[in-house]
């Protein structure tokens, strides 16, 4: 459950990645860390999903930031999108068009946004490569 605090303190998201850092999460690429998303790829936590194909899976956020909110993550585990390598290029690509692709399919035909979270001072919370995808309504700018 997400919890939200005065504009300047630290929201939910910003204290997650904080501790999340502090743990180590994503700190050994060789040795990824069991996240919340390995568990809903094994499908030992639920999830509502979206598409899959044998390379990543979408699902909507649990905690949806605008109307429409869904994930799009590797099946493959990538602890941060800074620990890319060239061996991912088209996997990395895979991943947009899929989010495209499904976009479209939820009805975001007058634009969404695609994020990515990159370690503790990007807000990243989970170390397994996630793209969010936001859309529904007029998003602000600048973001955070």
């Amino acid at each position: 459950q997400r919890c939200y605090a005065a504009p300047g303190a630290q929201d939910g998201e910003v204290a997650k990645a904080q501790r999340a850092a502090a743990a180590g999460d994503g700190a050994q690429p060789e040795q990824p860390q069991p996240t919340i998303f390995s568990k809903i790829l094994a499908r030992t936590v639920p999830a509502t999903i979206l598409y899959e194909d044998d390379k990543c899976l979408v699902f909507r956020d649990v905690a949806p930031q605008a109307p429409v909110h869904f994930l799009v993550i590797p099946k493959r585990p990538i602890p941060r999108v800074s620990r890319v390598g060239a061996e991912d290029t088209e996997l990395l690509g895979h991943l947009l068009v899929v989010a495209s692709r499904t976009a479209r399919a939820e009805g975001l035909h007058d634009g969404y946004r695609v994020v990515i979270n990159d370690g503790k001072h990007g807000a990243q919370s989970v170390y397994h490569l996630h793209l969010h995808v936001l859309g529904g309504r007029q998003l602000r700018w600048p973001p955070g």
